[in-house]
């Protein structure tokens, strides 16, 4: 019998019976409260906004401490994420706080992908923690959970409408964290100017589609205060960590030459409920929200990738290790057939290669042909010219004899004749 079977049968076969005494388990919720105090909490909340809208401020006043940090500068070349972890005590509670603040956003001409390291970051934090998951074994009791639980988004108060930039920001990360919207600086607003622009903010968020975090009203110990907060998104706030004597007390507060604007006064802005609804009353909510929303959607999403279903298409369920045979297979088919097309294309480059060569040694062939043929017209010519040259020379020899011959026989006949003449002339002498 398969386990779904047994669970459905034990479901409709529940029924309440009595208890006759105390027995005890009662104390469960003690039993929680005191594990998960040992244990700590974290929360990671992300502060998204341009620079200059004093997220690091706000952050110091929320939790009534100094954080450490450097200030951001408008020359960063993109958007990075810089995150700092704390520890906090607070009684005998401790919570592990994260801040991830975003340096460099809406510093750039070039905006179009501001958001992207975003929205990168975010997936990066539930990767890891979904590899941990799949891990064989799991440490998640003591795995610091690094996935962002609340998005801070700083408008600033420009007092007309979103930025195009914010509009895509938010858009791409409302599917992905719990966006909190809030004005920014709110002081450099006047009160009208302010209720106008949140009244703008809310249906430019809602004609475009952009989801952000509601405050939960289905239980009944905070649907009032929530739903009536939920009626004052986006908060304006501002934030001071400087204190000042007002009245009989000192308060967080910003000196002006027209006045001071305190800050925990919600006269003066909304910073009180933003404390109230982000830590006091729905921290935990935020937690829950990302780990069964915004986490199981990316994780859902990432194992379909992978091939892992949960039925099959004829509608059963699938085992893990029915659906991971059948990816094994899947993959293995894939890589044999990979590898066949790697080896046929492989051949077939080797036979292209032969064919190339072969070719490349039949040019070379022809080449030498040629120059064989080239060098032994040319040694034919040198060996003619060389016979004429040669037969020239030996005509000039029997022409240079036969002169030199004459030329000695003509020598020897003027010689004989000078004696003749000689002879004569002496014979006449004696005469």
């Amino acid at each position: 019998m398969a386990a779904t079977d047994i669970a459905r049968q034990v479901g409709e076969g529940c029924r309440t019976v009595p208890l006759a005494g105390h027995v005890g388990f009662d104390s469960l919720p003690d039993q929680l409260v005191n594990k998960s105090v040992s244990q700590g909490f974290c929360f990671n909340i992300l502060c998204v906004g341009e620079t200059g809208l004093g997220k690091s401020t706000l952050m110091d006043t929320l939790f009534n401490t100094k954080f450490e940090g450097e200030p951001a500068t408008h020359t960063q070349p993109g958007v990075q994420l810089r995150s700092n972890t704390y520890d906090l005590q607070e009684s005998n509670v401790g919570l592990k706080l994260t801040i991830v603040s975003t340096v460099g956003f809406g510093d750039q001409i070039n905006k179009e992908d501001s958001y992207k390291p975003i929205v990168e970051f975010i997936d990066a934090q539930f990767e890891a923690y979904l590899q941990e998951e799949l891990k064989i074994r799991r440490v998640l009791h003591t795995y610091h959970d690094s996935r962002i639980h609340a998005c801070l988004y700083f408008i600033a108060p420009t007092g007309h409408s979103l930025k195009s930039l914010d509009l895509v920001t938010m858009k791409k990360l409302d599917s992905k964290v719990n966006i909190i919207p809030i004005i920014a600086k709110s002081d450099a607003i006047s009160k009208s100017e302010l209720t106008k622009f949140k009244i703008k903010i809310t249906s430019e968020l809602v004609s475009n589609g952009v989801q952000i975090y509601q405050f939960p009203t289905d239980d009944e110990s905070v649907a009032e205060i929530n739903g009536t907060m939920n009626a004052h998104l986006p908060f304006a706030v501002i934030g001071s960590t400087e204190e000042l004597k007002i009245g009989n007390k000192m308060m967080k507060a910003r000196q002006y030459p027209w006045g001071t604007v305190q800050v925990e006064n919600e006269a003066h802005c909304d910073f009180v409920k933003l404390r109230e609804m982000l830590i006091r009353v729905n921290m935990e909510d935020l937690r829950e929200q990302t780990h069964t929303r915004h986490y199981e959607l990316y994780r859902r999403c990432k194992l379909e990738e992978m091939g892992f279903k949960d039925t099959d298409p004829d509608s059963k369920p699938f085992s893990l290790q029915e659906t991971y045979e059948a990816k094994r297979n899947e993959f293995l088919g894939e890589l044999q057939k990979k590898e066949e097309e790697m080896r046929q294309m492989f051949v077939q480059r080797v036979k292209e290669k032969e064919a190339e060569l072969k070719e490349a040694e039949k040019e070379l062939h022809e080449k030498f042909d040629r120059l064989k043929k080239l060098h032994q017209d040319e040694k034919k010519k040198l060996e003619d010219k060389k016979k004429s040259l040669d037969d020239e020379v030996n005509a000039f020899k029997q022409r240079k004899t036969a002169a030199e011959l004459l030329q000695s026989q003509g020598s020897q006949a003027g010689g004989s004749q000078t004696l003749k003449r000689d002879k004569e002339k002496k014979n006449l002498g004696f005469l």
